[in-house]
């Protein structure tokens, strides 16, 4: 199991970037992936971007060529670099890690994220 807590969302103009952190409580060089998610009001969660152990990337439809998803192993930290941002991108986003393929889902607060003009 690990504790993730996010930071860097906020309010932001359409076309705007932001982005967000996800700071793990222990060594993330061994997790087996780790991902966001975001949860828009009146909508399920849904899976933004995930990043594997070995470095494997995987993208929403709704946000490829703008989001780019990356760990820093150095730092215990996984990034959500957000450009181009939409108004349809106004979410909660979730930092999610899974330790190994068997182990349960552990999941950050969340932070939010608003684009307006």
């Amino acid at each position: 199991q690990v504790q993730l807590v996010e930071s860097g969302g906020g309010l932001v103009q359409p076309g705007g970037s932001l982005r967000l952190s996800c700071a793990a409580s222990k060594s993330i060089f061994s997790i087996y992936v780790m991902g966001w998610y975001r949860q828009a009001p009146g909508k399920q969660r849904e899976l933004v971007a995930f990043v594997t152990r070995g470095g494997s990337t995987n993208y929403a439809d709704s946000v490829k060529g703008r989001f780019t998803i990356s760990r820093d192993n150095a730092e215990n930290t996984v990034y959500l670099q957000m450009n181009s941002l939409k108004p349809e991108d106004t979410a909660v986003y979730y930092c999610n890690a899974r330790v190994t393929i068997l182990s349960q889902n552990d999941w950050g607060q969340g932070t939010q994220v608003t684009v307006s003009s």
